[in-house]
């Protein structure tokens, strides 16, 4: 769920997986790896893409459909 968020927020925001990466101070493969699901950030990180998108951590990580992250979230 992270994976499919994340490329949508940043597609949202019109940014490439470059700008996203800078703005980070990560490489753009890392973001790419994000984007794969193949790895997922560290807390720091998500919490700097939170602050970027404007959204929760939690529904970055899909626990809430709630992009505020002040809703109810989703059963396991």
């Amino acid at each position: 769920m992270f994976s499919i968020r994340l490329k949508q927020l940043r597609e949202e925001k019109g940014y490439s997986q470059a700008v996203l990466a800078r703005k980070l101070g990560v490489g753009q493969s890392t973001v790419g790896m994000w984007e794969n699901g193949k790895n997922k950030p560290q807390n720091a990180k998500l919490e700097m893409l939170a602050e970027i998108f404007g959204v929760g951590t939690d529904y970055l990580l899909g626990r809430t459909d709630d992009r505020n992250g002040t809703g109810q979230h989703l059963s396991p």
